[in-house]
């Protein structure tokens, strides 16, 4: 399978989604004028990748700030990790927030509450 490899710009995040060096991460910002268009690539890639998932999935996200459309997204982003996770595949989602910044501290716990995914919350010193 082939990575996803999707550089930062002004308003969309920097994605990195390679099975072979085991690192899936998205950082940076995410106000893209259409969310469901910028984040239908990794979706599907995702949709792809669950047939034949890593025995270990670590999935970190590095997000400065991310609007409400961006939020549908990871959400539905989570859930497709959720499901590898309850099909026995060992998942972890890192959720580093800047500790300053108590909106991405409770995004990451709102997640952390309504998905069955295990996500690590990880506080950072920007």
């Amino acid at each position: 399978m082939e990575s996803l490899n999707l550089d930062k710009k002004n308003k969309t995040p920097e994605v990195t989604f390679d099975p072979e060096s085991s690192i899936f991460e998205i950082s940076g910002r995410s106000i893209p004028e259409n969310s469901v268009e910028f984040y239908r690539p990794m979706m599907e890639w995702l949709d792809e990748y669950a047939i034949q998932p890593n025995n270990v999935t670590h999935f970190s996200i590095k997000l400065e700030y991310f609007n409400t459309s961006s939020r549908k997204c990871l959400v539905d982003i989570l859930r497709k990790l959720e499901v590898i996770h309850l099909n026995g595949y060992e998942v972890l989602v890192k959720w580093y927030y800047d500790e300053e910044d108590e909106d991405m501290k409770e995004s990451g716990e709102d997640f952390k509450d309504i998905l069955k995914v295990p996500i690590k919350m990880i506080p950072i010193t920007l």
